[in-house]
């Protein structure tokens, strides 16, 4: 009797065994039939050659997914099926383009990724047509065959210690396997573009481990691969809100890891060219997790010495948050002073520039409170014998909104300002400089005649008060060189006392 009962039981032993040797048997039995040749026989080769991408999709894109899809012939156009049958071709081609393909030689062309790229063609022109409907197979088939042609670990590249190193000197490189690949980032960007593809499934598929490898690739060498990634990861951004909290964690760890670790990462550019528009649409107030990604990671952008690679899209950010927020101008203004550069005149100009655009930005009250050492910086660079720095320094004075900062500041800023001018005219080399600093002196004594004759005179007196120091300095060393030199007469020198003789004989 109760062999019966457990007679009737399923064997899950026997069904899992059959799940899992679905795709090799089922390739083995097809390969004497005319429907699904090749989409078992390509996915057999791949998971023998690319073990390591098997166990990710494998774990990802389950098979159980594909349970019940009526395999079609690949090789068929999508004009010769029914409209039932498309969803299942679909499928089918993107089965066949698993097949990774080697690009290292390109005289080496063979038949295989001819085909490849046709279907990828094919596959390309149905989704942009509109009419294709993405199912849930038909969404983890495409995402795997995107995490397989795409996920990839690069090559490290060797630099020569004889070189500087900075990256806005490197050339760039160009992936061989680029006319492929840009087939398969167009098809994953018209994924992700659909209007009618269900965010609520995709997320299942499209998830934190897929971004994440995503966010991977920004490392490539090539820069078509990353302008196709950065508009692929806005769509993602846009069209996933739940996975919003994510991608900014995981690019302000990208960016932590560049600025305190590496200083090496090719797609900052890019992604802060994502963040500017990210940025721009954060809702007022802003809040604390905004803030602290401009504090802990916008700011200390600043400090690598390839911030002229990424400079415009960092200042454009920077820019986009103090227009949500004017009273932030005061934490940037010193975090550029803290990062500001004392040997890299390159760097030092684009610092300029990123101060007078903020600066148009600032409010009086916050411009109060920052304007101190602000401008004894600016009297720095105002003295700089890099003739572009102190040239770009003196066209500040041009800006209006600047200038009229100033000037309802100036009996604070005055006497930061005329010595460093008067320095100039004394002893800069540069004969554009020269006349730049006199056109701001003429412009100061029209502003405020008086205040600028009072400054001068405070400053003859301390320069008078440093002449006399430097003479008593002088004379107190010329006095000490005097005593050391001193030598006693012989006259007056005592003779030694003779030794007393030993009492003890030796």
């Amino acid at each position: 009797m109760l062999k019966q009962i457990l007679s009737k039981l399923p064997r899950k032993s026997q069904k899992s065994d059959s799940l899992d040797s679905a795709g090799i048997d089922s390739g083995n039995h097809n390969s004497n039939s005319s429907n699904g040749v090749q989409c078992t026989n390509i996915g057999n080769s791949i998971s023998s050659r690319l073990s390591v991408v098997k166990r990710v999709s494998s774990a990802v894109f389950p098979a159980s997914i594909m349970a019940g899809v009526e395999t079609v012939e690949p090789n068929l156009s999508f004009k010769d099926v029914s409209n039932p049958q498309k969803q299942n071709l679909f499928i089918s081609k993107l089965n066949l383009c698993c097949e990774v393909s080697d690009f290292s030689n390109p005289e080496k062309t063979t038949s295989e990724q001819d085909l490849k790229r046709q279907t990828l063609i094919e596959l390309v022109d149905f989704v942009s047509s509109g009419s294709a409907k993405f199912n849930e197979p038909a969404i983890a088939a495409v995402c795997k065959m995107c995490a397989i042609n795409l996920f990839r670990v690069f090559p490290p590249k060797y630099r020569s210690n004889s070189t500087s190193g900075e990256a806005e000197d490197d050339e760039p490189t160009f992936d061989p396997a680029w006319y492929s690949l840009q087939l398969v980032y167009d098809l994953l960007l018209q994924f992700i573009s659909y209007s009618s593809l269900d965010a609520k499934v995709a997320k299942k598929y499209v998830d934190h481990s897929f971004i994440l490898r995503l966010l991977d690739l920004f490392e490539s060498e090539d820069p078509r691969e990353r302008d196709c990634l950065k508009t692929i990861l806005h769509r993602i951004y846009g069209k996933f809100m739940v996975h919003r909290p994510f991608v900014r964690k995981a690019v302000s760890n990208i960016i932590y890891r560049f600025v305190f670790e590496t200083e090496r990462h090719k797609g900052i550019a890019e992604l802060l060219e994502i963040f500017g528009s990210i940025i721009s649409g954060f809702a007022i107030p802003l809040k604390e997790e905004h803030k602290m990604f401009l504090w802990r990671a916008l700011i200390p952008l600043h400090k690598p010495k390839s911030v002229g690679v990424y400079h415009q899209q960092l200042t454009y950010c920077v820019v986009q948050f103090i227009d949500k927020d004017p009273k932030l101008a005061n934490c940037v203004i010193k975090g550029l002073l803290k990062y500001w550069p004392i040997t890299n005149s390159q760097k030092e100009l684009m610092f300029i520039s990123e101060l007078e655009e903020i600066l148009e930005m600032t409010s009086m009250v916050e411009f109060q409170k920052i304007m101190v050492p602000l401008f004894r910086r600016f009297a720095c660079c105002l003295n700089s014998f890099h003739y572009q720095v102190a040239e770009r320094a003196h066209l500040i004075w041009n800006n209006e909104h600047i200038l009229n900062l100033i000037t309802h500041n100036r009996q604070v800023i005055f006497p930061l300002i005329i010595p460093a001018l008067e320095r100039n005219s004394l002893n800069h080399w540069n004969q554009a400089v020269l006349n730049l600093t006199q056109n701001i002196r003429k412009m100061l004594c029209e502003m405020d005649e008086e205040l600028v004759l009072a400054c001068q005179r405070k400053l003859e007196e301390e320069n008078t008060q440093s002449i006399e120091a430097a003479e008593k300095r002088k004379l107190t060393w010329e006095r000490l060189e005097t005593a050391a030199s001193f030598k006693p007469s012989a006259a007056n020198i005592t003779p030694p006392l003779k030794p007393a003789a030993c009492p003890v004989a030796c």
